[in-house]
């Protein structure tokens, strides 16, 4: 069996990781978008162009499932990907994120750090709202932190002063805070410097969801599930490779091959 994941960069390795960690019976293709990187500064047409272009590519090298692991692209193109691509399950993170959130939150009160169209979107408060109403969700776009973190994030007094100018336009009385942006993750240690609440990354329950659409797969369609000692993973880049690699080998510190530049069109 085969995962598909793509995100606008290095941000859905932290998706990536949760995968690895929950599933050892199927290989990864992970397409990182990094020339088109931030998506978030796009318009909603963009994005879903850009996400059909990549839903081609990965069900060109027939993946079993497509995993949206971008915040961004969730809730710029899920539902224009389920539309186009009916024979496999389409998951993205925003869903698992919300419903996390709700586990989490005694206080009702939820923050969400985000892109900027994903907070214009409200996509958040819309989940969170459908599964209980009583819940209130902030959000805050920030529009710089994930081309930062895409360039390589850098510990120092001028970012950790930019995080925390995002940080404080949030609500005092939150009790919980969604990283809606799958970059954000990466630097969790910072944010976690900066706010003494529940920190929510929407990879993991997003991971479980794929575990689930698997095992589902494997039962509908006769597919023998085979532990791997190590699974397979391809990386594609449309940008900087050596940046990907740098970044990617920072965050899962481990060494990342199988790198290439994917041929579209």
């Amino acid at each position: 069996m085969k995962i598909g994941v793509f995100d606008s960069g290095v941000g859905g390795l932290s998706v990536l990781k949760k995968i690895k960690e929950k599933i050892d019976f199927a290989d990864v293709i992970y397409y990182g978008d990094s020339m088109n990187s931030p998506y978030g500064s796009k318009s909603i047409k963009e994005i879903q162009e850009l996400c059909l272009n990549i839903g081609e590519f990965l069900i060109d090298n027939q993946v079993d499932i497509i995993v949206i692991a971008c915040n961004t692209a969730t809730a710029a193109a899920l539902d224009t990907l389920r539309e186009r691509f009916t024979s496999i399950p389409i998951i993205g993170v925003v869903q698992p994120g919300a419903a996390m959130a709700i586990k989490q939150s005694k206080n009702k009160k939820i923050g969400v750090l985000s892109t900027p169209l994903t907070a214009k979107s409200g996509i958040y408060e819309k989940v969170i709202k459908t599964l209980n109403p009583k819940y209130e969700v902030f959000q805050k776009g920030c529009d710089l932190l994930c081309p930062m973190i895409e360039r390589g994030w850098e510990d120092n007094d001028r970012n950790t002063k930019l995080l925390k100018s995002y940080v404080d336009q949030l609500p005092k009385d939150i009790d919980t805070l969604i990283l809606g942006c799958t970059h954000y993750p990466l630097i969790r240690g910072e944010i976690e410097k900066l706010i003494d609440k529940k920190i929510v990354d929407p990879a993991e329950e997003t991971a479980m969801h794929v575990l689930f659409e698997l095992n589902k797969l494997a039962l509908k369609n006769g597919f023998k599930k085979s532990r791997k000692e190590k699974i397979n993973i391809d990386y594609f880049v449309t940008g900087d490779i050596d940046r990907f690699k740098k970044v990617g080998e920072r965050f899962l510190g481990e060494e990342l091959s199988n790198i290439y530049q994917p041929l579209m069109g």
